[in-house]
């Protein structure tokens, strides 16, 4: 499977869109040797969720490495941060701006297309088939799109992240109603700083899908990885460490599930 992928039954998806690590033999055979560390995975989300079955929720999470094809992207390849650096659809460098390929090996636009087929594709039906499966069931559905980073990557942004980054999309992507029950469960602790629409509004999943009209209301985390994870190689899942922040990470997707319960509002 192209995906892993486990319905629930709450009004919640929880999404992992670059969690793979998996690449194809034919594709890791053109690129350099850094690409093989996978250093800008979102490791390890699958275990730092794993309570996600536990209070019903659907999981849906990524195969394939972001390196092959990154499913946060429009399939037009256009820039969600104008004005920004970011990487591509198909990247051609790392975070740290290392070259991906080997020289004369990047992916030109018919390898692109064939990977939008067989990789992102796939990923999006089953995202989307669920999505409309729990609107028919609850009439309100959230869509969390989990997602992790180093906490330091200066050609991203300046200094430290916040611990907890959350995109709305400038609040278009989900209620005001429900934004505002998220900002309450973080404010309502201390351990973890947290923003809402500050370097991260949320990537194509939460701009694409999230229609609060339509009963669809979507959240990206963006959040850093020392609070789970080594950030450096080889990347250890540090569970202690996780210990600490999965209750919170639990209380804002079980308040995200009683408010699409109750009938939440655009």
């Amino acid at each position: 499977m192209d995906f892993r992928f486990k319905p629930g039954s709450v009004p919640l998806l929880l999404s992992m869109p670059h969690a793979g690590t998996d690449i194809p033999d034919d594709i890791a055979a053109n690129m350099a040797p850094c690409a093989l560390v996978r250093a800008d995975t979102d490791w390890h989300l699958p275990d730092l969720y794993a309570f996600a079955d536990s209070i019903g929720a659907s999981t849906l999470s990524a195969r394939w490495s972001r390196y092959v094809i990154d499913l946060n992207r429009p399939p037009e390849d256009t820039n969600l941060y104008p004005g920004q650096d970011t990487t591509r659809l198909c990247p051609v460098d790392t975070f740290a701006r290392e070259r991906l390929y080997q020289d004369g090996r990047e992916p030109d636009a018919g390898e692109i297309e064939r990977r939008l087929g067989l990789y992102w594709r796939p990923y999006h039906q089953q995202l989307r088939a669920e999505l409309d499966r729990l609107l028919a069931l609850h009439g309100q559905v959230v869509l969390w799109d989990a997602h992790s980073i180093a906490s330091v990557v200066p050609r991203f942004f300046d200094g430290r992240l916040p611990d907890l980054n959350f995109g709305t999309a400038d609040g278009h992507s989900c209620s005001l109603q429900l934004q505002g029950e998220m900002m309450r469960v973080a404010g309502s602790q201390d351990l973890f700083t947290f923003v809402f629409n500050g370097r991260f509004k949320g990537g194509h999943i939460t701009r694409f899908y999230g229609d609060p009209a339509a009963g669809v209301h979507a959240i990206q985390l963006e959040m850093c990885q020392c609070l789970y994870m080594d950030e450096a190689p080889p990347f250890a899942y540090q569970p202690d460490v996780a210990g600490k922040v999965q209750p919170l990470l639990r209380e804002l997707m079980e308040s995200a599930i009683g408010w699409a319960r109750a009938g939440g509002h655009a």
